[in-house]
């Protein structure tokens, strides 16, 4: 079982596709690539976590078209940590959970990471190495060395693993706040 990270698919919502550079044609279109992408990565037994905005729109007010979307999503278990665009049609779908905040094993060492839509400054376990994965800001900024964007803006579309964000955390600026908040931590 893989545990895999997306944000900010705004199924649905024509005007993130101006809004924030997307490749595509319309909402349809965008709609089936990311599914797509989905499902050329996460297995049958995985995890699929949705770490905010799944729909957004006037689409994302219709209950119908909610279901037939997340009817499409892979994976064994869905969980949504909700985002600021993540309205109670989204919140009636029958996701395995919904939170504000999730913390997730995972990784080599098994040890529990914070998702939360909103980047944070620090979290649970941050002094002892635990990434902060978020989403919200699009593809404005990839994160920190140790809080990494998981949305779709900055990934090609695509769900990505633990190991790939603690590979992109390794290549990007140390958090500019970190000695602010955690004095005394192991620097990230």
């Amino acid at each position: 079982m893989t545990n895999w990270y997306t944000a900010d698919t705004h199924f649905g919502h024509e005007n993130v596709i101006a809004l924030c550079g997307r490749p595509f044609r319309n909402a349809g279109h965008m709609d089936t690539v990311l599914i797509e992408n989905l499902w050329s990565r996460v297995r049958p037994e995985d995890d699929l976590w949705i770490i905010g905005d799944f729909a957004f729109g006037p689409k994302a007010k219709e209950a119908n078209y909610l279901e037939a979307i997340f009817g499409q999503l892979p994976g064994a278990r869905k969980h949504l940590v909700i985002g600021n665009h993540d309205l109670e049609p989204t919140l009636a779908l029958p996701w395995d959970s919904i939170s504000h905040m999730a913390e997730v094993k995972d990784g080599p060492d098994n040890q529990a990471h914070t998702l939360c839509h909103y980047p944070m400054i620090t979290w649970n376990r941050a002094r002892r190495g635990a990434l902060q994965i978020f989403g919200h800001v699009h593809g404005q900024w990839k994160g920190s060395r140790n809080s990494v964007n998981a949305g779709v803006d900055v990934w090609d579309f695509m769900p990505v693993r633990f190991e790939d964000i603690a590979r992109r955390a390794k290549t990007l600026p140390v958090n500019r706040h970190w000695a602010d908040v955690e004095h005394n931590a192991k620097e990230f």
